[in-house]
């Protein structure tokens, strides 16, 4: 699957945050970046994309996720 595919994915159920996506074979780091997740815990956050991504985790075409999910202020701080 190509990291294109899963930033679609993720986006159709997260369609007000920006999502970056890579890939290293079948494991891939999701950065998602919005608004919503202000005051979620971690757990949360990591639920909501685990959420679109349900049916590639459980088919086996996405092996490993690494989810990275921070408001537009948290995003700031990192750059």
């Amino acid at each position: 699957m190509q990291p294109e595919a899963v930033a679609e994915r993720v986006r159709q159920e997260l369609p007000d945050c920006e999502i970056h996506v890579e890939n290293e074979g079948n494991h891939y780091l999701v950065v998602a970046v919005g608004e919503r997740f202000k005051g979620m815990t971690p757990v949360k956050k990591q639920q909501l994309i685990y959420g679109a991504l349900n049916d590639e985790l459980a088919d086996g075409t996405i092996h490993a996720l690494t989810i990275r999910a921070f408001t537009p202020e948290q995003w700031a701080e990192r750059q």
